[in-house]
């Protein structure tokens, strides 16, 4: 079932919201100019539901059952759209003029329009439930898959039409569609065994269908000139590929202990409480925090050789976690950041030109989660405390998140400029603005020669 209100002419209102103050600066001492780090003030938010509009001039949070959208420089309230029931999932659509809601619980999806907020639509899968929810490249049809997978069904919003896919996957990455929109790869599984199908998303028809030859299918994806598909069962190992002959250039390990005197090693570790005048201009936070916020840490440079911390495996745990959790390329191409399970509070960058192992650092806690800035080869990190954690090749920073609460880091996403990215907490999140790189890498403090 859909409803959808016929798009009207009307334009955006103007809002009426007075600016959310931003805190002082956070400077960090280092050589030559100083760089500033400036956080707003803490907003609400449930479920870590907050992402930046594709265009970049939109955020949008979720409390409970509300849609905020604020407007990124000013973080003014444009709209505020009230849901049938808590929000489980937000997706922008391609175009940014659109938004998703997702009430997987209700069976529910509902769309709002950025142009147009009186204009409104309501997908009610019923009986069939509603497990997982996507906008196609082109912005204008929606696809839900059902409970237990047992089919997607694809709802256009211009013609409100209806196509059905029967069984998708249950996997980590079953959908994903080429750069230019023209086509779906979608995994199957069908008479216990792996398979692929290929759509044309114009009109939705089967333009290919082969089975993948894999035990367990965990993902797929296009190469980015949509002329390959890749496929994998898990990825326990990380491994590098020649795009040409397909065939393994090299294996990356990731060993317990760092022999190699090259590769540079971060260690986190506590600051003495005590700070130095002038370090910080707003206050400290208060007491009532807890210690796992107010005490601040620095990274030190460890000798070779360096024994990480392990964690081994519960074997009789279904689904341990073990291999390799996370991996991300940077935009550059130049790094490949990973995390391996079984060495849960270590994230390994590496140089992708020279195929070795570049830079590891080892946190005080567990990494949640990692992400490139979408400009230059700068990673941000989390761990779930009262910090952030940046590296780029001219080395790395702790930053503790300024506040009067306990506000732990639970995510992160960057702006697509890179200026800025969100902070996300259990019940609130903030936005962290960054300088430019010319003025950051001079303060992150630089090791020495990392080749």
């Amino acid at each position: 079932m859909i409803g959808c209100a016929l798009l009207p002419s009307s334009s955006l209102p103007a809002a009426e919201v007075a600016v959310a103050p931003v805190l002082p600066a956070l400077t960090f001492a280092g050589p030559g100019s100083a760089a500033a780090m400036n956080f707003s003030e803490v907003f609400k938010l449930s479920s870590l539901l907050c992402k930046f509009s594709p265009d970049g001039k939109y955020l949008a949070s979720c409390v409970q059952y509300r849609l905020v959208i604020r407007d990124v420089n000013t973080l003014q309230i444009l709209q505020l759209y009230t849901c049938l029931d808590q929000i489980q999932h937000i997706e922008w659509s391609a175009d940014s003029l659109f938004i998703l809601c997702a009430m997987y619980k209700r069976g529910l999806v509902q769309v709002w329009s950025l142009e147009q907020p009186e204009w409104h639509c309501r997908i009610d899968e019923g009986s069939a439930g509603l497990v997982a929810s996507c906008w196609s490249p082109d912005g204008r049809h929606i696809l839900n898959t059902t409970e237990f997978h047992l089919r997607i069904t694809v709802w256009s919003l211009c013609t409100k039409s209806v196509s059905y896919i029967k069984y998708p996957k249950a996997c980590q990455q079953g959908i994903t569609f080429t750069r230019d929109g023209r086509y779906m790869a979608l995994a199957e599984r069908r008479d216990c065994k792996d398979h692929v199908s290929v759509f044309v998303c114009s009109d939705w028809q089967l333009l290919r269908h082969f089975d993948t030859e894999t035990q367990d299918l965990a993902g797929i994806e296009w190469a980015p000139n949509g002329c390959v598909l890749a496929v994998w069962d898990t990825c326990l190992e990380v491994r590098i590929l020649n795009h040409v002959t397909w065939k393994m250039i090299t294996e990356f390990g990731h060993p317990a202990t760092i022999n190699n005197p090259k590769i540079v090693v971060y260690k986190e570790a506590e600051k003495n409480p005590r700070l130095a005048l002038g370090r910080l201009a707003f206050p400290p936070p208060r007491a009532a925090a807890g210690p796992a916020s107010t005490t601040e840490s620095k990274y030190e440079i460890a000798s070779a050789p360096v024994s990480l911390q392990t964690l081994k495996p519960i074997a009789d745990r279904a689904n341990p976690k073990i291999g390799i959790g996370a991996l991300a390329f940077s935009p550059d191409n130049y790094f490949l950041a990973t995390r391996n399970d079984s060495v849960p509070n270590a994230v390994w960058i590496w140089d992708i030109q020279k195929l070795r192992l570049f830079v590891v650092l080892e946190q005080l806690s567990p990494v949640r989660f990692f992400q490139w800035d979408p400009q230059q080869p700068r990673l941000a990190i989390c761990t779930g405390g009262g910090k952030v954690y940046l590296w780029s090749p001219a080395g790395c920073v702790s930053v503790q998140v300024p506040g009067e609460g306990d506000f732990q880091v639970l995510s992160l996403c960057w702006h697509f400029s890179g200026d800025s990215l969100a902070l996300l907490s259990k019940d609130h999140f903030c936005l962290c603005f960054l300088e430019t790189e010319e003025r950051v890498g001079t303060a992150f403090g630089r090791p020495g020669d990392h080749t």
